[in-house]
């Protein structure tokens, strides 16, 4: 009932046609990330070893942090007084901005290096696993892991299937949104001024007529520029990209045939209704070509009215502080769960530890012990945070402290964990975290949800085609050019490859098939 209930959702969405995109955080922000739900297990046992059996060891921690924080080490001190009590560990912080992380990972984990935990997903998860670079799980999850098991499968059993491969667990997902919605979010100001009421906005046809009522009212502003970057964000709600969108499983097709998503009516469908779009000014003439970090930047700025976006519980929250404007939103897609997006942020134990058993029982801690998650996610009270009176789980900042001044404030509360035992930021719902906990429950899941693809074998047209994709898709994604186009643009694909990538997907997931028959 489920199945048919979304696809009826699906088929009204798709009759709309177009796409639209957005600025498709995969977490929450730092001051939208936290708090502990009433529920939430919180387990004071991690191991069945006594501690005082336990030898002392230490364990590197290895994952990536937007901003370097001066008062790491504060809260490294803090986290070990928990860690020595408990479980007889200290544990070592080693972090690295975003990109430098990237790099790193290949090569720590190919040498001897010390590392024990390491947070992995960013698309590099399948080749770790390929390449023996992960400790199995199964396990370890068993003898230390129950709390991590327990929690995820409260928000649905799915999501630890998701990161299987050959029946092994190899990494766990961080509890945060593990699905995504899909829709627009604008000014509110802009929206009351002209007499948009955004709830009435239920298909693009709907949205084409507000943009036009903007074009008309507010003829500097635009869609944000970011268009160009996620319109293909919507499509994730129409197909499983079965990791890069080269050959995609349409999601209400049980047979799970790969297709080439460029070829399909909904794509060009999507193309027809932009380059409108486009001709009409509802997108700047310079979308395709001027580069943007942030929608909520090109708000902030005054040049646009709103954007497209994946979405989740709290997310006008987070964007209206990211916008500097009150900003309303309306979901246009039901929510979707895919193996991709469940396993894009995940932590994982290296093949190389030295103390394997010791690291499962720290990081079962993380999805356990309100009191590590909140120390990883905000810090120290009274240092970095103060819980608001009368409120135990809201909190704000600490005395004569701000956001140019706080010694740690790493914003990726959707990380560490289990972000619902996390602290709920004032201003935000204080029912933000049973929200989520509904969201990801509820939410639809892929027919491929446990499938992950190994792309070893087709580099080489990996390679190829995306030079092709790169020559087009910005320009079709931003209405620069039009569907007459496309017959052109797909044979160049062909000819780069993309048939050769398709039938290897193929392959891969009928041998998957056969595994859980």
């Amino acid at each position: 009932m489920k199945r048919q209930n979304w696809v009826i959702a699906c088929v009204l969405v798709l009759a709309l046609v177009v796409t639209a995109c957005g600025s498709g955080n995969s977490g929450s922000d730092a001051s939208s990330s936290n708090t502990p739900e009433n529920n939430a297990t919180q387990s004071g046992s991690v191991s069945e070893s006594p501690v005082q059996e336990l030898e002392p060891v230490e364990l590197v921690v290895e994952f990536p942090l937007y901003n370097e924080q001066k008062d790491m080490q504060k809260v490294e001190d803090a986290l070990n007084e928990i860690t020595k009590k408990k479980i007889n560990a200290t544990v070592k912080l080693r972090s690295d901005n975003m990109g430098a992380y990237k790099q790193k990972m290949p090569l720590l984990l190919s040498g001897g290096d010390k590392v024990d935990l390491l947070f992995t997903g960013l698309g590099l998860y399948n080749a770790q696993v390929a390449k023996g670079q992960l400790y199995p799980m199964n396990e370890l999850l068993e003898k230390h892991g129950q709390g991590i098991v327990e929690v995820l499968n409260d928000q649905s059993p799915e999501y630890l299937e998701a990161t299987k491969s050959a029946g092994e667990i190899y990494g766990v997902p961080s509890i945060r949104d593990l699905a995504s919605d899909y829709g627009f979010i604008m000014r509110k100001d802009l929206a009351d001024k002209h007499g948009i009421d955004v709830s009435k906005i239920k298909t693009f046809d709907d949205l084409e007529n507000v943009l036009q009522i903007l074009k008309e009212k507010e003829p500097e502003m635009t869609l944000a520029r970011t268009l160009t970057t996620t319109i293909g964000l919507y499509f994730e709600m129409v197909w499983d990209t079965i990791g890069d969108n080269l050959g995609v499983v349409m999601l209400n097709d049980d047979n799970l045939k790969v297709v080439n998503g460029f070829e399909t009516q909904e794509y060009k469908d999507m193309v027809t209704r932009l380059h409108r779009w486009y001709q009409a000014g509802y997108i700047a003439k310079d979308a395709a070509t001027t580069s943007q970090a942030s929608s909520f930047n090109e708000v902030k700025a005054g040049t646009a009215y709103g954007y497209l976006s994946h979405m989740k519980p709290g997310f006008e929250m987070q964007d209206s502080r990211s916008a500097g404007y009150e900003m309303v939103a309306v979901r246009l897609t039901p929510a979707i769960a895919t193996t991709g997006y469940v396993t894009n942020i995940m932590w994982a134990i290296a093949h190389q530890s030295e103390n394997p058993e010791r690291a499962m029982m720290f990081l079962d801690m993380m999805y356990t012990d309100p009191e590590v998650v909140n120390l990883l996610d905000w810090g120290l009270e009274g240092t970095h945070y103060a819980k608001v009176e009368g409120i135990d789980n809201i909190i704000t900042f600490a005395p004569g402290v701000d956001a140019t001044s706080i010694g740690y404030s790493p914003g990726m509360g959707w990380m560490f964990g289990n972000q619902l035992l996390s602290y709920i930021w004032q201003g935000d719902d204080p029912e933000l975290w049973s929200k989520l906990k509904e969201f990801n429950q509820t939410a639809f899941k892929s027919p491929l949800m446990g499938f992950n693809y190994i792309a070893d074998g087709v580099k080489t047209e990996i390679a190829a085609v995306t030079n092709v994709l790169d020559q087009y898709r910005v320009a079709f994604e931003t209405g620069t050019i039009g569907p007459d186009k496309l017959p052109e643009f797909n044979a160049k694909l062909k000819d780069a490859g993309l048939d050769i990538i398709i039938a290897e997907k193929q392959k891969q997931i009928d041998e998957w098939k056969k595994s859980k028959q």
